[in-house]
């Protein structure tokens, strides 16, 4: 298993020499379900962090593709293994391997971390964990062919802006975990998406877009949530009996994206085509029907907030301080692999598992999102290990108070201004 195969990894995947075509949408169904979750054991932890660099002398600059890369390039291997990659808008992103429990992970993250930021920071740079740049305009600096795609079928989407901001403005921590026994399958599926609105006002980190204040504590979670529901809104079925199944219709109906050609650089799609047409013949992309390889690829451009790729992606956590996301890390591992915490997350989260909205706009000032917040927060602090006890002390605390992480931040704005706070926490002031 790899946790490292995400959306934003590479810029283009050329069919391979082993890709057949695909002869039919059954046939493509076929193939997205079948791929879509691994049975097994429950245990490994893979972890993924993007931050937003800045220029410590100037944080209205975007530093460019060319400085971006050359500090990495002066990087050996980290020493947790993590790999790092660099998002449209120049946003830093650490993914770390698949490792045996959340622990091991975090300390495997920690360790890379402090690498990065201090290479960074030799270079003028400073990483900013917050879930929307606060303070600069979108602005893509990758120059990867699928950007330029995905900017393409966005214009022509009618969703311009929000597909600029999702690209270049927001960042968020992910956490990947084994798909779990198949026998099991439907109620962990359910789960993790239950405890989304729950985590998302935990979690909130993104009160400030592009110099202003947005009106949402997770202004993140907004901006996914304005692009199209085909591609960005959440995988449930209606039972949610089946999570394959479920899959294999969301990848089916999404409209393609882009195409890749051995060729050429990848060729956006700018009118709706569900991939199901594409399948059927129905319609035909640079001249042809889908490989298996366009069908994996299109997979990749599918932001739900749950994504299964043989294992769970947890997509919808903002980018959160160095001192609460290993709490949040061990959170959202502890509440889906423990049985026990499982079990009271379950309960605790029914009566807000659908609200979405409602969590990004005002995070943990609902006063029901609180109470399951605190229930689940609790539950996994009860399991915390010696290590971590500090970090969840802080998560808990703020969860009792009712306050997200964007509360602090919009404290620290609003009293130095946008720029300063930026600054400050580039810099790493607490």
């Amino acid at each position: 298993m790899t946790f490292t195969i995400t959306s934003e990894v590479a810029d283009a995947h050329p069919p391979r020499a082993d890709s057949v075509e695909l002869t039919s949408a059954y046939s493509a169904a076929l193939h997205a379900g079948g791929g879509s979750l691994r049975d097994g054991p429950v245990g490994r932890v893979g972890l993924e962090i993007e931050a937003h660099c800045y220029d410590l002398r100037d944080p209205m600059r975007r530093p460019d593709w060319a400085q971006l890369n050359e500090v990495i390039a002066g990087l050996g291997p980290l020493p947790g293994g993590s790999r790092i990659t660099l998002e449209p808008g120049g946003a830093v992103e650490l993914s770390g391997p698949p490792l045996d429990g959340v622990l091991a992970a975090i300390t495997a993250m920690t360790a890379d971390r402090a690498v990065l930021r201090a290479a960074f920071a030799r270079a003028g740079l400073g990483l900013v964990l917050l879930g929307a740049d606060p303070l600069r305009p979108p602005q893509r600096v990758n120059p990867g062919a699928r950007y330029r795609a995905m900017e393409a079928f966005f214009d022509a989407s009618g969703t311009p802006a929000a597909g600029a901001a999702m690209m270049t403005s927001t960042a968020s921590i992910q956490v990947n975990l084994d798909a779990g026994p198949r026998e099991g399958w439907a109620d962990r599926v359910r789960l993790a998406h239950a405890l989304g609105p729950t985590m998302i006002a935990v979690t909130a980190n993104s009160p400030l877009l592009g110099g202003r204040f947005a009106g949402w504590q997770s202004t993140r979670q907004h901006v996914w949530g304005q692009l199209d529901s085909a591609r960005c809104g959440p995988v449930l079925g209606t039972s949610g009996d089946d999570p394959a199944s479920d899959w294999a219709r969301y990848a089916l109906k999404a409209p393609v994206m882009l195409v890749n050609n051995p060729d050429a650089d990848a060729c956006p799609v700018t009118d709706w085509v569900p991939f199901a047409d594409w399948a059927d013949g129905r319609v035909l992309l640079a001249g042809r029907r889908p490989t298996t390889a366009d069908l994996e690829y299109h997979l990749t451009t599918l932001f739900p907030p749950v994504r299964p790729r043989q294992w769970l992606e947890i997509r919808y956590l903002d980018s959160v301080p160095d001192a609460i996301w290993p709490a949040v890390a061990f959170t959202m591992t502890t509440l889906l692999d423990d049985p026990d915490a499982a079990a009271v997350a379950a309960l605790a989260t029914e009566p807000v598992a659908t609200a979405w909205d409602r969590a990004a706009q005002l995070g943990l000032a609902d006063r029901h999102l609180r109470s399951a917040a605190q229930t689940c927060v609790h539950a996994a602090a009860e399991r915390a290990p010696t290590e971590l006890q500090e970090s969840m002390q802080r998560l808990v605390r703020s969860v009792e108070q009712g306050r997200s992480p964007a509360d602090d931040f919009s404290d620290r704005a609003v009293h130095h201004g946008i720029a300063a706070a930026v600054t400050q926490l580039a810099r790493g002031e607490l």
